[in-house]
């Protein structure tokens, strides 16, 4: 396949087509994803194991990105949540900045940086997306992400960059399935298994609404213990909280977890 320009990638083949040529070595290429769903959950609690169960599903679905952020502030209730941070936690309380809420709450799931609701309610996440992607809020702006050797190949396409607002490419790292077994607090006894979940976020640069390129090193995934991740395009409020999400893409199968 002979390299596609930039020119090309603007008129509308897409990021996806951008990397077509680039052999992808032990993982599978992501793009794609019409809707982003993050989940604040914690393993202490009892209230957000019907949630995880629906995020594990959204995850299993090839046009919805479902990440999962651990949050810490329910470590009290005598169970530390093995897979949260004090990031995760900061980026719901942006969140709840940035989208009028009054607290943070779990299981809480933000769309497409748009809206939110509760966690555990399924069909009504969906019907969610599926509002957005019907009303020109899903995500409009091509992403590609791929493995290339050694490399991480990251291709962002042309867009509408929201006017007066800055937007961050943001790469997260996640652990694609993560059992766990909960000894202590309100979830004791269970056993969980946690689907994407995010060990750390990583700003890579601004976009300016025109199409860009970028690579990293596929190391970078092993020192995140993970074994998955996925490219956001992000608007950024006046206040630097997170925004409307207007691409993203995923790749899994990685080495590292």
């Amino acid at each position: 396949m002979r390299p596609v320009s930039r020119r090309e990638f603007a008129r509308g083949m897409g990021a996806a087509a951008l990397l077509a040529g680039m052999p992808a070595i032990g993982a599978r290429a992501g793009s794609g994803p019409t809707g982003v769903v993050e989940l604040f959950t914690s393993q202490g609690c009892s209230s957000c194991p019907p949630a995880d169960a629906v995020l594990r599903d959204l995850a299993a679905e090839p046009d919805v990105l479902a990440l999962g952020y651990h949050v810490d502030y329910w470590d009290y209730l005598g169970w530390k949540d093995t897979l949260a941070s004090p990031e995760n936690t900061a980026r719901q309380r942006a969140y709840a900045r940035a989208l009028g809420s009054r607290a943070v709450y779990t299981p809480q799931a933000v769309v497409n940086g748009r809206d939110h609701l509760n966690g555990g309610k399924g069909s009504a996440i969906r019907s969610m997306l599926s509002r957005f992607a019907r009303g020109g809020q899903g995500l409009t702006v091509p992403v590609a992400i791929r493995s290339v050797g050694d490399r991480l190949a990251i291709a962002v396409g042309d867009g509408t960059k929201p006017a007066g607002h800055d937007t961050h490419l943001t790469l997260v790292y996640f652990s694609t399935s993560t059992p766990v077994r909960i000894e202590r607090g309100e979830n004791a006894g269970r056993t969980v298994t946690y689907a994407n979940a995010v060990r750390s976020m990583q700003t890579l640069g601004m976009w300016d609404g025109k199409a860009m390129e970028l690579q990293l090193p596929g190391q970078k995934v092993a020192d995140h213990k993970a074994d998955g991740c996925a490219v956001l395009v992000q608007a950024v409020t006046a206040d630097g909280h997170p925004g409307p999400i207007l691409g993203a893409a995923n790749l899994t199968g990685l080495t590292g977890a």
